[in-house]
């Protein structure tokens, strides 16, 4: 995870946040830390699809089909030019069905809540946090030359790394997804973005 995240602080962390917030007219700071919560977020949705068998080898075969790495070597093409490219935008929006299914709602709520931003923009950080997982999974998984779909729960897991903070986000999403709640769960969440971020 301190792989991805350091991504965004980086030249090219800086580019996807300045094509991220042009698209989305919000503040570079605000769609920094919405991007940085929905990152632990999806990771934690990621790392409780790996955990179904059935589930961790339609990931595996996604990771080896379509999300290997490659978009992180065009993210000047993807966020350049003050625009996010729609079709990877489109694809996050499949990534976050398969992943979130119908609780992404709940999770674009927190994290416009703790963000200050409107849901809409929310939900579009999440679109395009997601293919940004997807290939650093991909980089990290073809990398370490990873087959078994078993495999893949280890992986995201160092992808999550030591950060409890970070750990305790994506635990928590995981069990958002064993839930039948209401909604309820918006405040957590709300309040665990805020420790994270130091708030």
């Amino acid at each position: 995870m301190s792989g991805i995240i350091d991504l965004l602080q980086g030249p090219m962390g800086q580019m996807i946040i300045q094509g991220a917030s042009a698209q989305l007219g919000q503040d570079s700071n605000k769609t920094q830390s919405a991007m940085s919560a929905a990152i632990p977020m999806l990771m934690g949705a990621l790392k409780k699809q790996a955990s179904n068998p059935d589930a961790a080898s339609g990931l595996m075969n996604a990771l080896q089909s379509k999300h290997d790495g490659s978009l992180l070597d065009n993210v000047m093409d993807i966020f350049g030019g003050g625009f996010v490219n729609e079709e990877v935008v489109e694809d996050g929006d499949k990534i976050l069905g398969h992943v979130l299914g119908e609780k992404k709602e709940v999770v674009a709520a927190a994290i416009s809540k703790q963000n200050g931003i409107d849901m809409s923009s929310a939900m579009n950080i999440l679109k395009m946090a997601a293919p940004l997982v997807m290939g650093m999974l991909g980089k990290q998984t073809r990398e370490k030359q990873v087959s078994n779909p078993t495999d893949l729960t280890n992986i995201i897991g160092s992808m999550i790394g030591g950060n409890q903070e970070v750990a305790q986000q994506s635990s928590f999403i995981e069990k958002l997804l064993d839930q039948d709640g209401d909604g309820s769960v918006v405040d957590d969440l709300f309040n665990m973005g805020k420790k994270f971020f130091g708030r």
